[in-house]
């Protein structure tokens, strides 16, 4: 096992082409980074396509509900427009930056619905600032969320394999 800075704020991303480091921030989006690791343990997010995937801006995933296979309610045509079955967060807005690979919550137009999915920033989002909450960063694997496929949704899209939290690995 490598070792992290902060294993139980940290999670492992499986992908086609390898694993994906992402440092959370619990001092900057506590609830944001808790609902991650809840997920995570739960193992709601193996199997889960990236459903838009644009190049040049991000990557979006986490659509428990309806773009998992394994999972009754599955519906590709669906992908994005659901959650968990948890509450929405509140939005936890900060002065960090939507860089090159960050974590942010995706959302409806309404600030406090994020859920489940979550974007990683292909580039530097700034106009994305204030906006939408960040919870994390890719320590290591970048390389790898830049072959993810893209599309709205990709055609045949990418999943992730698994999510780990380090702390449990």
């Amino acid at each position: 096992m490598a070792e992290y800075r902060d294993p139980e704020n940290t999670v492992i991303i499986e992908l086609k082409d390898g694993p994906v480091v992402i440092e959370l921030m619990p001092d900057i989006a506590p609830k944001h980074v808790e609902r991650m690791k809840v997920l995570a343990r739960a193992g709601a997010y193996d199997g889960v396509a990236f459903h838009r995937v644009i190049d040049g801006f991000m990557a979006q995933t986490g659509d428990v509900e309806h773009a998992n296979m394994d999972s009754p309610a599955y519906n590709p045509r669906r992908a994005g427009t659901g959650g968990s079955d948890l509450p929405d967060l509140p939005a936890e807005f900060s002065r960090i930056p939507h860089d090159r690979g960050t974590l942010g919550a995706a959302r409806s137009s309404n600030p406090n619905s994020a859920n489940s999915q979550f974007f990683i920033n292909f580039s530097d989002n700034h106009f994305l600032n204030g906006q939408y909450t960040v919870y994390g960063r890719v320590i290591s694997g970048m390389a790898h969320v830049d072959r993810i496929a893209r599309g709205e949704p990709p055609a045949s899209p990418d999943r992730m394999i698994s999510v780990r939290v380090a702390a449990d690995v």
